[in-house]
């Protein structure tokens, strides 16, 4: 089942894209296999249990993209190729480089951001199976604890969307939405990071394909 994100939080979070128009077509596990083919299998992943597939990825990726609003094939290739860098190919949900108790996700949040993600599930979300509570218990017993509430595959996978939508400025977007190097550039600079080859190496693949 979808998670109902309540009308007034999912308007917040989206901005109107007038340039390109939005994608009607989901990202498929083959688009994902094409852009990186190591997300084919999980065989001999080194942490079996944090690895996914693109087939298990894709339907997860494409619900978050629905929830939040991102439209454009811009945003969501820049958004795909973060991940896949981020996870070392989908193979890690937990951050393995250099190990900080609690980071995670797909997108290797950082535990403060991840606390923020598990709150605005608690509070926007009539079906996500997190209350107010488990938060507030789960951020008593450390940062660990926090991100197993956010780790699960849907909400690991979706929280990159989340912070696209919810943690940068709307001219982010906007500038993503163009399909430039600038705009990507400029997603790098709000997640707190840069660019490097392998990452422009996943994003070039991801906006070779022109469209999902």
């Amino acid at each position: 089942m979808l998670p109902t994100i309540l009308l007034a939080a999912l308007i917040l979070a989206t901005i109107v894209i007038t340039s390109p128009l939005p994608r009607t077509i989901a990202v498929t596990a083959a688009d994902i296999i094409h852009i990186d083919p190591n997300t084919a299998s999980c065989t001999a992943a080194p942490a079996a249990d944090e690895c996914r597939t693109a087939a298990e990825a894709a339907p997860c990726i494409a619900i978050s993209f629905t929830n939040y609003g991102i439209t454009s094939f811009g945003e969501q290739a820049a958004l795909l190729a973060l991940m896949l860098y981020e996870s070392g190919d989908f193979k890690y949900s937990r951050g393995q480089f250099p190990g900080v108790p609690g980071q995670g996700t797909r997108n290797m949040q950082s535990p403060a951001y991840n606390l923020k993600y598990a709150e605005y599930l608690a509070t926007v979300c009539t079906n996500c199976g997190i209350t107010p509570t488990q938060v507030q218990q789960a951020e008593s017993q450390g940062p660990a604890v926090v991100l197993a509430l956010v780790n699960t595959d849907e909400w690991s996978f979706g929280s990159a969307a989340w912070f696209l939508a919810t943690q940068c400025d709307a001219s982010v977007r906007q500038s993503l939405s163009l399909g430039t190097r600038a705009g990507w550039e400029a997603y790098l600079q709000c997640v707190g990071t840069e660019d490097n080859e392998e990452r422009d190496g996943l994003w070039n693949a991801a906006m070779a394909l022109g469209d999902w």
